[in-house]
Formats: structure tokens, sequence, C-alpha cells
């Protein structure tokens, strides 16, 4: 009895020990020292700084795919993607062809027919500013780094775009020097200086402004629509079809042959970008198509006013040739990546660079 009651009378003690119940102004910091009280009372869940990390585990169109569609946002996405687009072209080719008219020049943006160098380099360079400008949306808009629209590993991967070069290459190469033998060229008087910075802007730049095309549509508008899906075949639907729907009307082309090429070219590369993870080999594609035909052209002399027309009967059955090669391309990828499926985002966060 005795022991009980001095147990009973010793069990309070530690309570003496307690802090006393707060008053006053110390009562309103009191929710902050248990560990499950929130941060602010005002903002149970407060908004995430910094960038959105790449979701693990998900398809490279999926990345910016969340509980809601969004929808309303991506169309301003893709409309704010091609207002740039056209924004960027109107200055520097407006700007090209004052300068071009102080020197008694009148290139294409004047009605004139002076293929001028600065000419070509305005237009080329406007659309490969595509690949900042992508980046800066998804960023703004989505929250997630730029740079992820490399690959799924948010970074460029160069040992696999060397070696689409190396296999690519040739083949793209040979249908570029047969090209010209088989579609009449109208010759155009150059000087030497021209002809060699005509040659030099299509050298540093058109593989610029095939990349850029590829940030912006097999890049940003792939994904954006991809994130309208529930479901991955739904989204993989709406991507290749968003995508390449509008990658054939910024082109402006009213010819079916040109938009069959249009539209085949942008299917094959958002297939080859979806099975890779990544735009490398899209990329690859893309320069070598344009990069290659305008140097063969330019070292042929052939006036390439032609190829800026791209009205009703401009285009011709030929093309079918290409469509079907830049398909097997996404054949032979997908051929290749049939026992790995698509390539996924890394499961765990990659660590951070220091």
């Amino acid at each position: 009895m005795h022991g009980n009651d001095d147990l009973s009378s010793r069990a309070p003690r530690p309570q003496t020990e307690a802090p006393s119940p707060p008053s006053g102004a110390d009562r309103a910091q009191a929710p902050t020292r248990t560990p499950f009280a929130p941060s602010s009372p005002a903002s149970p869940h407060p908004r995430r700084r910094g960038p959105r990390p790449v979701p693990p585990g998900v398809e490279y169109h999926r990345v910016l795919a969340g509980d809601k569609r969004r929808v309303g946002r991506g169309l301003l996405a893709i409309v704010l993607l091609v207002a740039g687009l056209f924004a960027s072209s109107i200055v520097l080719s407006v700007g090209a062809a004052f300068i071009d008219a102080q020197t008694g020049r009148t290139n294409p943006t004047f009605g004139g027919t002076d293929y001028t160098p600065l000419f070509l380099a305005a237009n080329l360079a406007s659309i490969a500013l595509l690949i900042p400008w992508s980046m800066l949306l998804q960023r703004w808009l989505y929250g997630v780094r730029g740079p992820s629209l490399h690959s799924v590993l948010s970074s460029f991967r160069f040992a696999l775009f060397g070696r689409a070069l190396l296999y690519i290459g040739p083949l793209w190469l040979f249908l570029s020097l047969i090209g010209p033998a088989v579609m009449p060229l109208q010759d155009v008087h150059w000087s030497t200086a021209t002809l060699l910075t005509v040659f030099t802007v299509n050298l540093l730049l058109t593989p610029l402004q095939s990349a850029g095309e590829e940030y912006g549509f097999r890049g940003l508008v792939f994904r954006v629509a991809g994130s309208w899906g529930r479901g991955p075949r739904t989204a993989l639907f709406l991507g290749v079809l968003v995508s390449s729907l509008a990658f054939a009307a910024v082109h402006l082309s009213t010819d079916p042959w040109i938009n069959l090429w249009y539209i085949t070219l942008s299917v094959s590369l958002a297939v080859v970008t979806w099975r890779t993870g990544g735009i490398e080999i899209a990329v690859v594609v893309h320069a070598l198509h344009n990069t290659l035909a305008a140097l063969v052209m330019t070292v042929l002399h052939a006036d390439p006013n032609p190829a800026l027309e791209r009205s009703a009967g401009t285009g011709s059955a030929a093309l079918v040739v290409l469509c079907v090669i830049v398909a097997a391309v996404a054949a032979v990828v997908w051929w290749r990546t049939r026992g790995t499926g698509p390539a996924l985002t890394p499961s765990a966060p990659r660590p951070e660079r220091v």
C-alpha cells in the first residue's frame, strides 16, 4: 500500500518539467513547435519553388502529363511557339531586307529575287531560335527545365547522335546527289564571294534551323499534345497527330505532294523520338536532308528561289520516294527497339551536378 502510494505520488513529477502553456503573444507560436503543424496556416499547400522534376519512368512525350489535361495551357503553348516563330522571322527578315536595300539589292522579303547571304542567314536564324524559345515556354508554362527537351535523360546524347549520323549520312548524301539529276534546276549567277558566303551560311546555320523545328514540334508540341491523353496509346496518337498537323501548317503549302512529305516526315520523326526517347536521330535526319540539299544546290549554282514556292502544282510525285525512305528509317528504329520498348525517364532522380 505504501509502495503504491509512493508511486502514485511520484507519477505527476515529470509533468512539472514540461513547459507551461503559452499565453499572449507566445500562444501564436505554439503550433510551430509540433512536428505535424503546417508551416503557414494560410497556405496548407505551399507552391513549389524552382523547376518541377521530370517524372520517373515515363516516355518522352509524357513528361508534361499530370492529373489534369490542361488543354487550354497546351493550346497557349502551341500558339506562342508559332507566334514566336513568325515574329522572329519577320523581324530578322525585314532587318536583312533593309540592309540589302542599302546595297542596291532586293531580296525576296521585299518581293525581289536577290537571294542574298543575309536573307538566307536571317531566315535560318529565325527558325533556329525555336530551340531556346521552346525551352523557355516549357519552363514557363509547365515548370519543367528546358534541357529536358533533349531526351529522357535531360541531356543531348552525342553518342547516339554520332551513330545516327554515321549510318544515315551516306544514305542521305546519295539521295541529295541523285535529286538534281532527275529534277530540273535553274542556274543562277553568283560571284565567288557570294557563293562561298552562301555555302558557309548553309553549312553553319541549316543544321541549327533543322534542329529548331525538331525542338519546337517533335519536342514541345509533341509533349504538350501527349499530355492531353489519359492512356499511353491515346497520348501517343494525340502527340503525333497534333505535332504533325502543326508542322505542316506552319509551312503554308497548298500543294498536296509537299504536304504529304511534311506529314510523313513529321509522323516518322515523332515515332523515332518516341522510341529513342529523344530528338537526336530526328535532328540528324532533318539536318541531313536540309543541309545536304542546300549545299548541293549551292555548288551547282542552282537558283534557290523556286524552293521558296509552295503553292499548288510546285510539288511532284517524286516526293513519294523521300516519304518511303523516311518512313523506312522510322521502321528500322522501331524494329531495333522492339526488345526494349520506348526509352523512359530514369526511375530514380539523377544526382545534382556540382
